[in-house]
């Protein structure tokens, strides 16, 4: 009888574990103890943290919210938010160099293509197109056609950038070919062209956005928020970018006077954000059908981009609940996004740019980050099937 009562009892709680939230835990005030204590944490010098509940869009906890600080990556959020807004998912950027008609010409017609890579050991392992490459084939196309030599070429170009200019000059120059580059428009070049000599395209911009975010590409998140701003309607640099990144927060209703933009990849140490105006914008973009499909491309605790060797072995319960975008120059450690509570999920951000000047302090820091958005992650429970729950109640019964 005794063992029969322990075996309906054992079935019983079985059946309410399987119905009841997992640590749904850490409700709002749970979570705002839990990050009043890593404010205070030596190892984070003093941060700029803030915390919202993004189903309610209540600010749960925020410390040193208002000063300005410096972002690191994740100023790239902002990159990935104007991408998103201005450029189409599946838009691709062309580059076509073709022979010119005039004598010992060139014509590169381009739409800014940020894949491209000067690199050609990186462009090879990262599958992109390969600076040297087209230089060289349009360098030994010309050369053909010139009768296997040539001193003096034109080249006509459009829709490429300043450095990508300065580095052809330099690969002529050093095969001993002076070259002319003359700056026309889309027109100008289409009229230009004979002969093609190679056509490249880049992969679609989601894929784009992906990379930059899950790996912190620099050169590639900055590429993308030019372009971004140039469809935008404003300048095609750093100040358009700065204004494109004013223009969404605003469109939220985000005021944008406290963040400073020098770059969109957060290298510039000059760039300044508060956590409050970036959690706000992480809020935003959870609702929001077009931007928050960024959600998707941020690394994932433990698992990929810059965040894969993390949790791991500091907060292994943690590991595939966090989803942020890690951020990191000399004296400062951020991390920005979102961390999955039980049946709720909290944008969080947390800038510590005060911290000692040495990769040891910024290892603890780190550490210290992931150990205290453990404490708080959880993942979602799944509700047994019904049915389970009617075999449990006739075996009680």
């Amino acid at each position: 009888m005794f063992n029969s009562f322990v075996r309906r009892s054992a079935l019983l709680t079985a059946a309410v574990l399987a119905i009841t939230p997992s640590a749904s835990a850490f409700d709002p005030i749970s979570a705002a103890s839990v990050f009043s204590r890593l404010a205070v944490e030596p190892e984070l010098s003093n941060p700029s943290v803030s915390l919202i509940d993004v189903s309610t869009g209540e600010i749960v906890f925020e410390s040193n919210a208002f000063s300005q600080r410096k972002p690191a990556s994740t100023m790239k959020i902002l990159a990935a938010a104007a991408t998103l807004k201005h450029l189409q998912p599946d838009q691709v950027f062309t580059t076509r160099v073709s022979l010119g008609t005039v004598p010992d010409s060139i014509v590169i017609d381009g739409e800014f293509d940020p894949w491209i890579s000067m690199d050609h050991r990186v462009a090879t392992k990262m599958k992109r197109t390969s600076f040297p490459r087209i230089a060289f084939n349009s360098l030994s196309k010309v050369k053909e056609s010139s009768g296997g030599s040539i001193k003096k070429l034109k080249v006509y170009y459009n829709g490429i950038y300043a450095n990508e200019v300065a580095s052809y000059k330099a690969f002529y120059k050093k095969r001993g070919v002076t070259a002319a580059f003359i700056k026309v428009s889309d027109e100008k070049a289409t009229s230009l062209v004979s002969e093609e000599i190679l056509t490249s395209e880049s992969p679609q911009v989601i894929k784009m956005l992906d990379w930059f975010l899950l790996w912190s590409d620099n050169q590639l998140s900055e590429r993308m928020a030019k372009i971004a701003a140039k469809y935008a309607g404003n300048e095609f640099n750093d100040e358009g970018v700065a204004v494109t990144f004013a223009e969404i927060l605003i469109s939220f209703g985000i005021n944008p006077a406290q963040i400073v933009v020098i770059d969109a990849s957060g290298l510039s140490r000059q760039n300044k954000i508060t956590a409050h105006v970036l959690a706000q914008l992480l809020y935003k973009i959870h609702s929001d059908p077009v931007l928050s499909r960024l959600i998707e491309s941020l690394p994932v605790g433990g698992e990929s981009g810059t965040l894969r060797n993390r949790y791991i072995e500091t907060a292994p319960d943690a590991v595939g609940l966090v989803k942020a975008k890690t951020g990191t120059l000399t004296g400062t450690v951020s991390l920005a996004g979102y961390v999955q509570s039980g049946d709720r999920e909290y944008a969080f951000v947390i800038i510590a740019d005060k911290i000692r000047r040495t990769n040891s302090a910024s290892d603890r820091a780190r550490k210290t980050l992931d150990r205290y958005l453990a404490k708080i992650a959880a993942p979602l429970a799944i509700p047994a099937p019904e049915s389970a729950t009617v075999v449990t109640e006739v075996q009680i019964l």
